[in-house]
């Protein structure tokens, strides 16, 4: 499981290119950055759907059913836990901290250190990462994560200085732990049961979502969908 090293590795080299860069990234290659990771967000959250289907014709579309399902109700039921305004006052607070520094630049250090920490780690996509990592070592979409974390650090060391690219620290030792709990933890009992890839599936589905918010197409309500990790296996164990 190397995806929260990459996911390390790319805040540190972001920070790197970041203080080395006289002038930050024109808007015309921030657009092209856009587009390129929002559609490798897309390949590789379908990719992973592709690898965790199996069967025959109709299998493979039941299961892909059972996804989608698990999906829709994830969200019903993301929303009345309200993960979304949970992790709301997460960014509020890293907003805060950014809104200062801007005001009244450079920003203290260690107030870059919690912003930067607190947005990497609650990131859907590093949560969504880290649960295929662990389960199945698909580190693509921590890798596909390193590259926007990287770009983001690129501005948050010119306004917070150096010290903010020790966030990678937390973010490697928080997905990492995330990772390894599940591999050890869950997946020996998800194997068992022959319920890994529903979890997998659903993973991609959700995954796929993340470009709508990247694209700025629909608003982010991403962490309301999280809870379809767990709805999957179980609509799996119940229906497949």
């Amino acid at each position: 499981m190397i995806g929260a090293f990459l996911n390390a590795l790319g805040i540190l080299f972001g920070a790197l290119f970041g203080l080395a860069a006289r002038e930050p990234l024109s808007a015309r290659v921030q657009d092209f950055f856009k587009s390129a990771l929002g559609a490798l967000t897309v390949f590789y959250g379908l990719r992973l759907v592709y690898e965790n289907v199996h069967g025959t014709f109709s299998e493979c579309l039941k299961q892909v059913f059972l996804a989608a399902l698990a999906v829709v109700l994830g969200n019903w039921l993301g929303k009345l836990m309200r993960l979304q305004k949970i992790s709301n006052r997460v960014g509020h607070h890293a907003a805060i901290l950014l809104a200062a520094a801007q005001k009244n630049p450079p920003g203290r250090p260690v107030d870059g250190f919690t912003a930067a920490t607190l947005l990497f780690c609650a990131a859907p996509l590093g949560l969504l990462g880290a649960v295929a990592d662990g389960l199945e070592n698909y580190f693509y979409l921590l890798l596909v994560k390193a590259v926007m974390d990287g770009l983001a650090m690129m501005s948050f060391v010119k306004m917070f200085r150096w010290p903010a690219a020790l966030a990678a620290l937390p973010v490697f030792f928080f997905l990492n732990g995330l990772a390894l709990a599940l591999h050890f933890g869950a997946q020996p009992w998800l194997d068992a049961h022959a319920l890994t890839s529903s979890v997998n599936a659903a993973a991609g589905l959700v995954t796929c979502i993340v470009p709508l918010v990247i694209f700025q197409i629909r608003r982010g309500e991403l962490n309301n969908y999280l809870p379809a990790l767990v709805v999957a296996p179980l609509l799996a164990h119940w229906l497949g």
